[in-house]
């Protein structure tokens, strides 16, 4: 049984965690509605981006122009690059974890089909999960500022293109959380190179090799405009231009999407957190006052037996 002491000391470290626990839900809680409001606004640019690089698409087809290969791909599909979107810091529940087994899962099921992968890591956590079983296939891994800027996304995109460029891989996928509610967020993985707007990899079949080319034309989503537009100069060189800021738009509609969601389920994860401490404080204080009686008895009966023998 523990001494009086100790049970005080296991209160006093529980309150004190509770006291940190319950200050990471306030702020977590004060970070989520800026974060949620930044990627709702941010679905909206990232929407209308991927509707018109959609209409250019299927014209693309239908007059039998010649695409850019960052729509297309490489003609072979060897080597894929899962993108994966974590945070940078943990206690947040499940958040980091769950972006990591998609990615592991995704990656595992193409090596089965005879294919390569590389992994890009945007966030510590992502990386210091991997690492262990993946370090050599991990091409690059950086770090997530607080307040994303749009020129961040940027960066990321125009290194992902440099890669694409110097055929470091063949197609490349984003895997990251979305911000559904402030506790739930969904693992989506989509593609990035040849785009896909707004399509899942499994339900699509993205695993599949044999997959035509074709189908990147083609593709049927909730975006889809019926608007008709015309284009000067032309279909082809805007392709070429707008695809790079594309994959820009969508790397950065993932990091806020992220974003919102890490903080949504820290302050989930916290408060849970919380919770369980109160519990545990009562139970240390039960079991306290318990001890503190069975003292106070065996005293009471010393007394008594040397009283008596008096």
């Amino acid at each position: 049984m523990a001494s009086l002491q100790e049970l005080r000391q296991r209160q006093r470290s529980v309150k004190s965690t509770r006291k940190i626990t319950q200050a990471m839900k306030m702020i977590a809680a004060a970070k989520l509605r800026k974060a949620q409001d930044r990627a709702v606004s941010g679905r909206s640019y990232a929407n209308l981006m991927a509707d018109l690089v959609d209409d250019l698409v299927d014209r693309t087809a239908k007059f039998n122009l010649t695409a850019p290969d960052l729509l297309l791909g490489k003609d072979q599909d060897n080597t894929r690059m899962f993108v994966v979107v974590t945070s940078n810091r943990g206690l947040c529940g499940g958040f980091n974890g769950s972006v990591v087994r998609k990615a592991r899962k995704l990656a595992n099921d193409y090596k089965s089909k005879g294919g390569k992968f590389k992994f890009f890591c945007i966030g510590r956590k992502g990386y210091d999960q991997l690492r262990f079983e993946y370090n050599d296939l991990i091409v690059d891994k950086i770090s997530i500022p607080d307040n994303v800027p749009y020129s961040y996304a940027a960066s990321v995109g125009d290194r992902l293109i440099q890669l694409f460029r110097t055929n470091v891989f063949d197609r490349c996928v984003l895997v990251y959380n979305k911000f559904v509610s402030a506790m739930t967020q969904q693992v989506r993985a989509h593609k990035l190179i040849p785009f896909k707007p707004f399509d899942d990899e499994e339900s699509n079949g993205l695993m599949d090799k044999n997959v035509s080319e074709s189908n990147t034309s083609s593709v049927d989503n909730q975006y889809k405009s019926d608007s008709f537009y015309e284009y000067e100069p032309g279909e082809e060189r805007i392709l070429d231009q707008l695809l790079p800021s594309n994959i820009s738009v969508q790397i950065y509609r993932s990091l806020l999407e992220s974003s919102a969601g890490e903080q949504g389920a820290r302050m989930t994860a916290m408060d849970s957190a919380t919770r369980n401490a109160g519990d545990m404080i009562k139970k240390l204080q039960l079991e306290y006052n318990r001890t503190r009686q069975a003292h106070i008895t065996k005293e009471l009966i010393e007394i008594i037996s040397g009283a008596e023998a008096l």
